[in-house]
């Protein structure tokens, strides 16, 4: 896979497939969607933490996605765009930590209340909550990977 870290050309078009960091996209879409959809089926409760989980999956998966596009488009070729670049990600990244410690700590203190009957649906909604924390957690990875490597791409231009 080639590394755009040694030029002062952000990649354009189909060569941001093959590029790190930009080869990050595609998981921090699946893995940030995927928080999405599994924080919104599942019973809202204490609303506050996980509107905080709602609004960093949605605002990271619009941004992303309009960075994406940007990138594609190839409108990200002033000096500018590779700052923007770590910038965006290390603030996603914060906002992701602080949403995942949330979610998992929500998720801890309701699991003790989903044992009561209906045992079925209750067990249904932990296993949902569950599996949003370990979605959550990498994406956050991904989007820590991603800001580390733009960082270094930052750097070198």
């Amino acid at each position: 896979m080639a590394s755009t870290t040694s030029g002062d050309v952000l990649p354009t078009g189909g060569r941001i497939f093959t590029s790190v960091p930009d080869v990050f996209f595609i998981p921090e879409f699946v893995f940030g969607g995927l928080v999405w959809i599994l924080v919104a089926s599942t019973r809202i409760f204490p609303d506050n933490p996980l509107g905080w989980v709602m609004f960093v999956s949605v605002f990271c998966f619009v941004v992303t996605t309009l960075w994406f596009f940007i990138f594609l488009c190839g409108a990200n070729q002033s000096n500018i765009w590779p700052s923007l670049d770590a910038g965006y990600h290390f603030v996603a990244v914060v906002f992701y930590l602080s949403a995942s410690v949330a979610l998992a700590y929500i998720t801890l203190v309701n699991g003790v209340r989903r044992v009561l009957p209906p045992v079925d649906e209750n067990l249904k909604i932990y296993r949902l909550d569950i599996s949003a924390v370990v979605m959550s957690y990498v994406a956050t990875l991904f989007y820590f990977l991603h800001a580390i490597f733009s960082a270094i791409r930052w750097r070198r231009s």
